[in-house]
């Protein structure tokens, strides 16, 4: 029987792990407060129910224009909205590619190929949140 060997405590592998479980939490918590953001302005008698959940997860002023909710850019596109979907996007991004970077690995095993699919998977990471925050700053 061999002992197993044990990693550090304080390793990419344990960070991202700890990162993982947190940014699920931290997702639905900001979920709620998307969701409960768009009740309290009006979202019960205005919008659908597929309009509520696109405001839930992303929440974006361009989503509700075709709503019956008057005055959309004053209650909706304010900076905390913007707060909300950048901190949206990242969490949602780095933690969708980490399960990615994950699962690679796990079908990988040790190769020469694993420093340039993390690398890869970093630079396509990088490029989804740029795209991203261009998005959200500039509607």
């Amino acid at each position: 029987m061999r002992a197993r060997s044990v990693q550090p405590a304080m390793s990419f592998e344990y960070f991202m792990w700890i990162f993982t479980r947190g940014s699920g939490i931290a997702l639905i918590l900001l979920a709620l407060i998307g969701i409960s953001g768009a009740f309290l302005m009006g979202a019960r008698t205005q919008m659908d129910l597929a309009t509520v959940m696109r405001w839930t997860f992303f929440p974006n002023p361009n989503h509700v224009v075709n709503s019956n909710i008057p005055d959309v850019a004053i209650g909706w596109a304010t900076a905390f909205w913007q707060i909300m979907q950048i901190l949206i996007i990242i969490l949602a991004t780095t933690h969708g590619y980490n399960g990615l970077r994950v699962v690679i690995e796990d079908f990988m095993g040790d190769s020469y190929l694993r420093p340039m699919l993390r690398g890869l998977i970093f630079l396509f990471w990088l490029f989804s949140l740029i795209v991203a925050i261009y998005v959200i700053l500039s509607s």
